[in-house]
């Protein structure tokens, strides 16, 4: 059993179509990763907030807090980097999926 190293960075700005089930949005996070640490801030219709995480191989998690609501997202970052497609928790209040792609992949943080 090989261990495959995920060398690449996540760090960038990454645009994501959410489907909660009938709603959605297209929300922008804005993420830095240092190391398996992940911090950021998440930009879309509940408004502006901080975030914070992990990246572990290619597992990447982070949770956020509008109106209220704790916001929880779980994906997994494809081969080259440039995908995420996961699933959010949007507080207990609706969960679903979503895939975000990175706004510039040739480019390097």
């Amino acid at each position: 059993m090989s261990v495959v190293a995920y060398a690449i960075s996540i760090s960038g700005t990454w645009n994501a179509t959410v489907d909660l089930g009938g709603q959605g949005g297209t929300p922008t996070f804005v993420l830095k990763q240092d190391g398996e640490k992940l911090t950021g801030t998440y930009g879309g219709a509940l408004g502006d907030a901080p975030l914070t995480g992990t990246v572990k191989g290619n597992a990447v998690t982070f949770d956020f807090e509008v109106q209220g609501a704790k916001v929880h997202y779980e994906g997994k970052l494809n081969a080259d980097g440039t995908q995420i497609d996961g699933t959010c928790d949007y507080g207990g209040q609706a969960s679903g999926t979503f895939t975000a792609k990175k706004a510039d992949p040739a480019k390097k943080p």
